[in-house]
């Protein structure tokens, strides 16, 4: 896998749950593939949206496999690496290799949040995970309010040199920051490719120099945002124009605080539009479920997104 490969929409997907919050892979491959429908170019699983860290490493690899068996070389599996150690991020990265993934996208560990960070912690970090399994690499830029880390451009440089790193899945929720990754990336002389994780500014972050997108909200919202991207490519830079009420308005929507609960309103989302049954909606304790007088403003607000 080449960083040309990640362009355009990577959907985090969720991970369909029953009442007793076991996962539905029945229902979970149907999703897959209506998001392939959708103009996704790969799926990002075992993500925050597919409840990745809630999740034991068996439910991770299956999800893995069924991701690349309903894919079946149509479009890219890249898988959620975290872990709290490097052995253990590597064993994680090991696990998905071995069911299949193309590629990986690694999560920030705690041990980044040390202030000042220095650089050898992350860039070995990763290194460790490159140097074990070969897979290429997506780095992940997380806002510290996510548990995360904006990494200094000292940092970000020996990221990007790291010869396995393709990309980078930027989501500092900040636009000044954004810009200044960019500006960064670019001074890097090979090819790497800039996704979007910002899901409250997408349009801003094609404009500003954002190649793709991989997006909690691409779970429900991918099909919508892969046309933008296209107008965006295509130099229809008003067509994109738009669409952003639509589009960010439905965004806004479901990461509308408490901002955790996207997760949630995204399979129920998924529900109303009839991709997944509504029994498939649960998502794991502590967060809670979605009530039924929210359920109802969700099947609004997709019929506003003329998602129906």
């Amino acid at each position: 896998m080449e960083h040309n490969d990640i362009k355009g929409m990577i959907p985090a997907t969720i991970l369909p749950m029953d009442e007793n919050y076991q996962p539905d892979y029945d229902a979970y491959g149907e999703y897959l593939e209506w998001l392939i429908e959708n103009d996704a170019v790969a799926f990002a699983v075992n993500m925050d949206t597919g409840e990745g860290p809630q999740l034991n490493i068996e439910e991770r690899r299956l999800a893995i496999e069924k991701a690349v068996q309903v894919a079946d070389g149509r479009v890219k599996v890249l898988g959620g690496v975290m872990g709290s150690t490097t052995s253990g991020a590597v064993e994680m990265a090991q696990v998905y290799k071995d069911a299949g993934a193309d590629g990986l996208v690694v999560f920030p560990n705690a041990a980044f949040r040390n202030e000042p960070l220095d650089p050898e912690i992350p860039v070995d970090y990763h290194r460790s995970i490159a140097d074990e399994t070969g897979l290429p690499i997506v780095l992940f830029q997380l806002a510290p309010v996510f548990g995360g880390v904006n990494y200094s451009r000292e940092t970000l440089i020996g990221l990007l040199e790291i010869p396995q790193v393709i990309g980078i899945k930027e989501a500092s929720f900040d636009a000044q920051y954004f810009a200044y990754t960019v500006e960064t990336v670019r001074m890097v002389e090979r090819p790497l490719t800039i996704l979007t994780g910002n899901d409250r500014f997408i349009l801003e972050s094609f404009l500003m120099g954002a190649e793709g997108a991989l997006l909690g909200f691409g779970a429900i919202g991918c099909g919508m945002i892969a046309e933008m991207l296209d107008h965006i490519v295509a130099g229809e830079y008003q067509k994109a124009v738009d669409m952003r009420p639509r589009v960010q308005g439905f965004g806004d929507f479901i990461y509308q605080d408490p901002v955790l609960d996207y997760r949630a309103r995204c399979k129920v989302a998924l529900a109303h539009v009839g991709v997944i049954p509504h029994g498939a909606t649960y998502i794991r304790p502590p967060l809670l479920q979605i009530s039924d007088e929210e359920s109802d403003q969700i099947r609004q607000a997709v019929i506003n997104a003329d998602l129906l």
